[in-house]
């Protein structure tokens, strides 16, 4: 049966790239310096991913997922949830009616991924953050149905098993806070991730030799979806589909929600009901590590002025919790303002 929510295959656009805002720039860049670009065909095949010359600290995220629905159960569920949302009425005029339109394009780009690669050759980065949480959930709507057992092409005229989890990478930051890491290991158990976490402490353990060590343990992975936006720091020229700069391990990033703006984003997770990092809810706008991120200043309670950026609050259905200094990261507007929070 035809999925509702395929549309035309993507063309590759100049659009956005990179991994999570809250750890990587859009440009895979390593120790605050940018990887050269360099053209590529994203569709030649990758190169064989060798063992890296410097082991990188890992941890496994095991979760009994059985505690869970399975996973046709929860792509189901967001297959639905997302339909829904399209065949929604908004005026062209308001947020959600530009949200509807960004979804059909990141659901474009998802269905030519599935298109140029067997699933089991695509993984995701994922830490937590609201952007790649929203690739995540799309990702997750486009898989509905899951082929049933047995006739998963692999790509070599063998088959593979339906898969019953979806492989991913965090690649965590020196310094994280707990309620991130509460909330991806919850969310990888919700959304069923079998997720590898690898301490990166540059210069001893980077991006670099995070990915290198991943794909090394999983050689048959091409492509990874990444969550950047085209907001992001260096991700104004990237697109759609990218090979991976010089000198990093060969493999396709994918970008799902590169042109989506940050208020998008948000209007996307709350109009979904989606649950989100409780640290959103303390002003936080851009997620990194305890000793470079802090709440975004413009929302500092009191701070209401509509030139800053954020909503005036009359309209808004936020609770205040208590005496709390900051406003929830949802009531910022101002793409510019999302990394005021981030040394």
């Amino acid at each position: 049966m035809a999925n509702p929510l395929s549309t035309p295959p993507a063309e590759d656009k100049i659009l956005s790239n990179g991994i999570d805002p809250a750890q990587e720039n859009s440009t895979l860049q390593e120790n605050g310096q940018p990887q050269p670009a360099q053209k590529s065909n994203t569709n030649a095949p990758t190169k064989p991913h060798p063992a890296p010359a410097q082991s990188t600290a890992q941890e496994f995220l095991i979760e009994d997922h059985t505690t869970h629905p399975p996973l046709s159960a929860v792509t189901a569920s967001l297959h639905q949830k997302v339909t829904s949302f399209l065949s929604e009425p908004h005026d062209a005029s308001t947020i959600l009616y530009r949200v509807q339109n960004q979804t059909r394009i990141s659901l474009s780009v998802i269905q030519e991924s599935l298109r140029r690669f067997s699933l089991h050759e695509l993984s995701l980065s994922y830490n937590g953050g609201k952007d790649c949480l929203v690739m995540l959930i799309l990702f997750l709507a486009s898989l509905h149905p899951l082929p049933p057992a047995g006739t998963v092409n692999a790509g070599d005229d063998k088959t593979t098993p339906t898969p019953s989890t979806i492989p991913a990478i965090y690649a965590q930051p020196p310094h994280p806070f707990r309620s991130v890491e509460e909330f991806v290991a919850s969310s990888s158990h919700t959304y069923h991730l079998s997720l590898v976490r690898y301490t990166t402490s540059p210069p001893t353990t980077t991006l670099r030799t995070a990915f290198a060590s991943y794909l090394s343990l999983h050689p048959q992975i091409r492509a990874i979806f990444v969550g950047t936006r085209r907001t992001d720091p260096h991700g104004e020229k990237l697109t759609h589909f990218d090979r991976t700069d010089h000198g990093w391990p060969d493999f396709v990033r994918i970008h799902p929600v590169i042109d989506w703006h940050y208020a998008e984003i948000w209007a996307f997770i709350r109009h979904l009901g989606i649950e989100y990092c409780p640290l959103y809810d303390e002003g936080y706008t851009s997620l990194g590590g305890t000793d470079d991120t802090h709440p975004n200043p413009k929302l500092k309670r009191g701070q209401q002025d509509s030139s800053s950026g954020v909503g005036d609050g009359a309209d808004s259905t936020s609770e205040k919790k208590g005496d709390a200094a900051f406003r929830p990261a949802y009531e910022l507007m101002d793409d510019d303002e999302e990394r005021l929070g981030r040394d």
